[in-house]
């Protein structure tokens, strides 16, 4: 597994993490068995960054990290968590106080006195040039109540304000192979900056699993069924956005582009982490045997899927760049 620098924070994590939203119960239920199960599958496979939010299940997925990170004290593992989407997303909501009190929320919750680091999880536009958020993390920092913080975008442009505030130390947002505009503007200046970029989103929702027909069906509570056209919250969060058929379709020809013995998602989280400027991807797993076949996307050598990145760049701009591009 490659392991990179997590921009200022100084720490070692490895290029595939974990994303645990899916601990919170909205992609179907996960029991507490199968969630330690899968932290389990993935730190034996070298992964030590595992992503959470306050939000997930209302605690329950930061709850379940603290209990594995109380069970597993060597593990090694950074948890990056998300705080802000428990309250409505006004701007006035994202003050001093309430940081206070989401951030002592999450460090009962995982069980750590200083948190690794918490992003701020898709907040409003105008919040990214508040100079009064920044100094109000910046004090949480201070008394070691967080060792870092950063951001959880929904677009490029939001990505650049905050990228351009010294003390954000990483921006999360999504990109696959079916969401290309970080590559254009927030990967380069990212890079530049010092700041981590953290992939979310991954596989598209499960697109990029490759096991999706257009006739597969989502439970009630899954968000790929109750916020399929964006009605829960931002569209692009779910299939990042883009229409599920074509999804399906151009997923397939993904797959038929790879060489034998590669798998889909394999295939699109280490073009990921190829990217010049993504620090790690964070795919989510439901299972032990999904959190050791992503993990092992850290040890592929790109050298033997030829023609991979023109490939992703073909599908894009046949299938999606003219419905998300200019969207995120």
């Amino acid at each position: 597994m490659q392991r990179r620098t997590l921009a200022s924070t100084g720490r070692e994590v490895s290029v595939i993490g974990l994303g645990t939203w899916q601990f919170g119960g909205d992609w179907g239920p996960v029991s507490e068995q199968d969630a330690f199960a899968v932290m389990d599958a993935s730190a034996e496979a070298g992964v030590t960054l595992f992503d959470t939010a306050d939000v997930y299940g209302d605690g329950v997925s930061e709850q379940l990290i603290g209990r594995w990170l109380q069970a597993n004290p060597d593990s090694g593992v950074t948890v990056p968590t998300k705080m802000g989407r428990r309250a409505d997303q006004v701007p006035s909501n994202y003050s001093a106080a309430n940081f206070r009190t989401w951030v002592d929320r999450s460090r009962a919750n995982l069980q750590q006195d200083t948190l690794d680091l918490v992003q701020l999880h898709c907040p409003p536009t105008a919040v990214f040039d508040d100079d009064a958020v920044y100094d109000a993390l910046d004090a949480l920092v201070a008394d070691r109540s967080i060792a870092a913080y950063g951001v959880s975008v929904e677009t490029a442009d939001q990505a650049l304000q905050a990228i351009r505030h010294p003390g954000v130390a990483s921006v999360q947002i999504i990109l696959n192979a079916f969401r290309l505009k970080p590559l254009d503007a927030v990967l380069p200046a990212a890079k530049q900056a010092g700041v981590a970029v953290l992939a979310r989103v991954p596989l598209a929702s499960g697109l990029l699993s490759g096991k999706y027909t257009t006739d597969t069906e989502f439970a009630p509570q899954d968000h790929r069924t109750y916020n399929r056209n964006g009605e829960a919250f931002d569209q692009g969060e779910t299939f990042s956005g883009v229409p599920f058929e074509d999804g399906v379709r151009a997923a397939q020809e993904f797959a038929a582009a790879l060489p034998d013995g590669v798998s889909v998602p394999q295939a699109a989280l280490a073009w990921i982490v190829a990217q010049d400027g993504v620090t790690a991807a964070i795919p989510g797993a439901r299972n032990a045997e999904q959190a050791r076949s992503n993990a092992a996307a850290g040890s592929l050598d790109l050298d033997t899927v030829p023609g991979l990145d023109s490939t992703v760049h073909d599908l894009y701009d046949r299938w999606f760049r003219a419905t998300v591009h200019e969207r995120w």
